[in-house]
């Protein structure tokens, strides 16, 4: 490239799950990188070395690279026009029909368009509707270099699976496919080299495969216990020296910002005729109904006392996005229940503590597995409702 660049990357949508750890991580490699977003007290919380979020092995890193100032913030979108490459890392929204906000997210777009020359390359991070790439680069220019480099990582453990995990790269062209292969050969051990559309197919099918395998292993649970049968026996049976069943999950809330919300994308992309993603959704979706539905034919659940130990929507998080905790509580106390939240990671002054809810509690779900929760000691009186079978 001709022009010298006060930084390497700009990864714009930076305080985010996915833009900061992966602006670590490319810090940590020595490269300068800005992370570009609007929220001013994320970055004062991040300029402090400290994380805003859960983000495992990534706390010693950020002070690190912090320290060494190969990692900054910046709140102006004017700043896009200092960096190499620039790099989208921000949300992909849906409306409340679950229809992908595609024109929202190239508003966006439009509105850096002024500060990303031809001379620099723009890399697609964010999981985007398909052609999404192709209307990037009419918005900024024919001439522009443009990459698509979807992400792959499970949220919490991002600085690890960074290093291991093979990248995904496309480009518009060879030039912007070349330089993404030579930015992220810094991080990933191999790179996969597809057309956009495969690329942008790949992310897109490995979100939906994965809410679909929930959906299956959902609808196995709610058989078992129609039939009066335990599924997590049925299911230690099917996998217990047969690996063709290996990769069965447990039962438990399929939720999160990114595997619905990609599974409608795919839908409406398709669409609309995508019946294994809309069952998915029914079953997932449904499975709080399915709870408090089987919880009402043993007796009636006005003032009674429920917990729900859990509202992240994974395991050992502090994300409360999409949980579907919150949904069954909502439910709940529909039909009159009194109910306590409490979450070893995610804080809320209405929350209490999990020692608590054992005294409190008439009826105790498991909304999601924090590892804590395995070595809890649960009166015999306290009826227990575990889907993913962690006690």
């Amino acid at each position: 490239m001709s022009k010298n660049y006060k930084y390497d990357i700009c990864i714009v949508g930076g305080f985010g799950h996915v833009g900061l750890p992966l602006g670590i991580v490319f810090a940590d490699k020595g490269l300068k990188v800005l992370l570009n977003d609007v929220d001013s007290k994320k970055a004062e919380v991040i300029n402090s070395a400290v994380l805003p979020f859960i983000e495992y092995g990534a706390d010693e890193i950020l002070k690190k690279v912090i320290a060494n100032k190969t990692l900054t913030t910046s709140l102006k979108k004017e700043d896009l026009k200092d960096s190499k490459v620039v790099m989208l890392a921000i949300g992909t929204p849906v409306d409340e029909y679950l229809n992908p906000k595609t024109r929202q997210f190239l508003e966006v777009i439009k509105g850096f368009k002024d500060f990303i020359s031809e001379d620099q390359l723009v890399v697609i991070r964010s999981t985007v509707f398909p052609n999404t790439a192709e209307q990037i680069k009419l918005i900024l220019g024919e001439n522009h270099k443009v990459a698509y480099c979807p992400e792959r990582i499970v949220q919490g453990y991002s600085v690890k699976e960074l290093n291991e995990l093979p990248q995904v790269v496309a480009g518009l062209s060879k030039e912007a496919e070349d330089e993404a292969t030579e930015l992220f050969s810094k991080l990933s051990p191999k790179i996969i080299k597809t057309s956009i559309g495969e690329a942008e197919l790949v992310k897109l099918f490995s979100n939906a495969w994965r809410y679909i395998q929930f959906a299956t292993t959902n609808q196995f649970y709610m058989i078992c216990e129609n039939y009066g049968v335990d599924y997590n026996k049925v299911r230690e049976a099917m996998v217990e020296g047969y690996g063709r069943n290996a990769n069965l999950p447990t039962a438990g809330f399929a939720a999160g910002p990114c595997l619905l919300k990609d599974t409608m994308q795919l839908s409406a992309f398709n669409g609309n005729n995508f019946m294994l993603g809309h069952s998915a959704m029914l079953i997932n979706e449904g499975l709080p109904n399915f709870i408090v539905d089987q919880l009402r034919k043993k007796y009636s659940l006005k003032n009674k006392k429920i917990g729900i130990l859990g509202m992240a929507f994974k395991a050992d998080i502090d994300d409360i996005r999409d949980s579907l905790s919150y949904k069954l509580g909502k439910i709940l106390r529909f039909y009159g229940a009194d109910i306590l939240y409490s979450d070893e990671f995610a804080c809320d002054p209405t929350f209490i503590s999990a020692e608590e809810m054992l005294k409190q509690a008439e009826v105790i779900i498991i909304g999601v597995p924090h590892t804590k929760y395995e070595s809890l000691k649960f009166p015999k009186e306290t009826e227990l409702i575990d889907l993913w079978n962690i006690i």
